[in-house]
């Protein structure tokens, strides 16, 4: 399984520590889905998926109202979306996705935790040719077999569907990651570990635990950055 299995345990980890940091990306990527359309889910797709993802983490009821009704009033914040791509220690590649209302500041933020935690930006496409856009699914109760039957009478076609453990793992094409998500809650599943959209590495390269603490370290430094949303990589930190 490797490092798709990795990565999913980094994300129940997640869970469990910097909450207030998970909720505050949230609510910034709820407010920019709801300015981008009509601020209700019902008939904004992308409000509805970040609601969905936001679930998996147990965002707080107040944090989606206050993100949503910031969107409703006279508040013209604009944001973008950007990615950094990267390398680290070893020859290990890193992509950064942010969400900024300040272009120069989150540059020079990015930059400066590569330079000062033993790592180097590269330029746009220079690591993410190796890493693969997934919509990625974990949860208990159901078998492979039984996913993979569901999925197919409902004529999608995902990547893979693996057991790990008590965890099934379903990795869909990003487009049908609404889809694949409402087939999954038909067939009865009530609660994922996870469902997230990731940019999963297609190999994953072993460390010396030197390597991985500078490595962690680098991630750390990212990921506490104010704009960063995402921060992605192709080591197994095991």
């Amino acid at each position: 399984m490797g490092r798709k299995w990795n990565n999913i345990k980094e994300k129940k980890a997640q869970k469990d520590k910097n909450t207030s940091r998970i909720y505050a990306k949230f609510g910034k990527e709820i407010y920019v889905a709801a300015k981008s359309g009509e601020p209700d889910p019902e008939s904004n797709q992308a409000l509805r998926l970040v609601l969905e993802r936001a679930k998996t983490y147990n965002v707080p009821k107040n944090i989606i109202d206050r993100a949503i009704d910031k969107a409703k009033g006279n508040d013209d914040e604009n944001y973008d979306e950007l990615r950094y791509e990267g390398f680290g220690p070893s020859g290990s590649m890193l992509i950064v996705d942010a969400l900024t209302n300040n272009v120069n500041r989150t540059a020079s933020d990015v930059r400066a935790a590569f330079g000062k935690n033993g790592g180097n930006m590269g330029v746009s496409g220079s690591v993410s040719y190796m890493f693969t856009h997934t919509g990625t699914f974990a949860f208990e109760g159901k078998s492979a077999d039984e996913i993979l039957e569901v999925l197919m009478e409902k004529d999608l076609d995902v990547r893979d569907v693996v057991e790990d453990g008590d965890l099934t793992i379903v990795y869909a094409e990003p487009d049908q990651f609404a889809q694949v998500q409402e087939a999954l809650k038909e067939s009865g599943v009530e609660e994922f570990e996870v469902a997230e959209f990731e940019m999963l590495p297609q190999n994953d390269i072993q460390f010396s635990d030197e390597d991985k603490a500078i490595l962690e370290g680098l991630i750390d430094a990212l990921e506490d950055l104010e704009d960063v949303q995402n921060v992605y990589h192709n080591v197994d930190l095991d």
